[in-house]
């Protein structure tokens, strides 16, 4: 019987190492199904006439952290490939081979689902069922030009690997459609395979209520001792009018917790000061302060409590104000209409980012990592540049290729 399984598993082009799947895909590869465990997914089956709009391609496994081994190119004809996780974690930019040329990359892909124990779940919005990030499978995206996959490898990462655990809002969420985007989709593109960035963020969460939907005891059961919890909060906080409120009292509480309970398990937090928001005053020279009291709170709570902070609510103000009160909507989902599909009113969303204003504030990201000392940036990758947010890349030269996914709803908060 079990050669029998070992003969199924070599004539559909997977190993026979069952702590590995490795998927031959030059061969037909059927569509996923949860009673076979792999598969092309979320679209449908590539096609002659599709295969160079890329495609998505799924593999069941338990939660915890992945080293995926791809295989680009063909020896048929030339490619250049995109290679994104989950929800459009970018992991690898547009990457091309020639005829018969083949080149091997490895990343390491965090998956999870809701469930903590046999008692608990994480606490997710409606809206999150349909993402990418919370269900039974690592699923990969592959797009670009002209995406050509020769392997993928999936197997369970080393025990050496550290996480950095990703706590926030909708300027840190994994963004399931497009136009939308945040950093923390495109932070995992500047890690080497040591690095594993596991995002929790969801739109619309404050400090409050990511602890009471679960999300911190999610991390807590994932976490080893020596990894990251990255807490970037204060967009929605500050909106909140419930008795007890307020950057000094509720807000503060709240950081303490996170503090507590992560250095209790062996972690080590960082704070990240919230994103500006594209607010210019009158004279449209210089961003508003639009957070109140709440980048200061978190400061005085890093201070007293000796937690490291990324300032990026100074590194955005420089970036929003470099490139100018026009050229700062290029950053943001600020779009007409009919720009997208289904899209029948324009964008102008002056606080949620686009692929490119996200990819920029990843790099501020990383950069605040550097400036902080954390061990952790041996691992960027060779390719890894310094980078200044008044010195921003050309949003004109910089490319996206689009998942076929999209939402004309913003995200939630604001």
């Amino acid at each position: 019987m079990k050669n029998l399984f070992i003969a199924m598993l070599l004539s559909l082009g997977m190993a026979t190492d069952l702590s590995a799947q490795t998927f031959d895909m030059t061969k037909a590869q059927p569509a996923y199904t949860d009673a076979l465990g792999y598969g092309y997914d979320v679209v449908k089956l590539p096609t002659k006439n599709s295969a160079n709009k890329g495609f998505f391609f799924s593999a069941k496994v338990p939660d915890g952290n992945y080293k995926v081994t791809v295989t680009i190119g063909s020896k048929k004809k030339a490619g250049n490939t995109v290679v994104r996780a989950e929800n459009r974690r970018l992991l690898l930019e547009a990457t091309p081979t020639k005829k018969r040329e083949l080149k091997t990359f490895s990343f390491i892909v965090n998956k999870r689902s809701t469930r903590i124990n046999d008692k608990m779940k994480v606490l997710i919005k409606p809206r999150e069922k349909e993402y990418l990030n919370w269900d039974n499978r690592l699923t990969l995206e592959f797009n670009g030009p002209l995406p050509v996959v020769t392997a993928i490898k999936i197997e369970p990462a080393d025990a050496s690997v550290r996480t950095i655990f990703l706590c926030g809002n909708s300027t840190v969420v994994d963004q399931n459609k497009e136009p939308w985007a945040s950093w923390g989709q495109m932070i995992p593109r500047w890690f080497d395979d040591k690095v594993s960035i596991s995002n929790h963020a969801e739109s619309g969460l404050t400090a409050g209520t990511f602890l009471a939907g679960n999300r911190l005891d999610k991390i807590l059961s994932m976490m080893k001792k020596g990894d990251y919890v990255v807490c970037e909060f204060g967009h929605n906080d500050q909106k909140e009018r419930r008795a007890g409120d307020g950057a000094w009292y509720n807000y503060t509480h709240n950081l303490k917790i996170f503090i507590d309970r992560v250095r209790k398990a062996g972690g080590e937090i960082i704070f990240v000061t919230p994103t500006q928001r594209r607010s210019f005053d009158e004279a449209h020279k210089h961003i508003n302060e639009t957070h109140g009291e709440y980048p200061d709170a978190m400061r005085f709570v890093a201070k007293k409590n000796n937690v490291a902070v990324i300032e990026l609510h100074d590194m955005t103000r420089t970036f929003f104000e470099t490139l100018g009160y026009e050229d700062s909507k290029r950053a943001l989902v600020h779009y007409p209409a009919h720009t997208f599909p289904g899209q029948e009113k324009a964008f102008a969303d002056n606080t949620h980012f686009n692929t490119y204003g996200a990819y920029e504030v990843a790099k501020m990201v990383v950069m605040g990592m550097k400036q902080i000392g954390l061990p952790v940036i041996e691992h960027l990758r060779a390719d890894w540049k310094d980078y200044n947010p008044a010195q921003p890349d050309d949003w004109k030269t910089f490319k996206w290729y689009d998942a076929p996914l999209y939402e004309n709803v913003k995200p939630d908060g604001n």
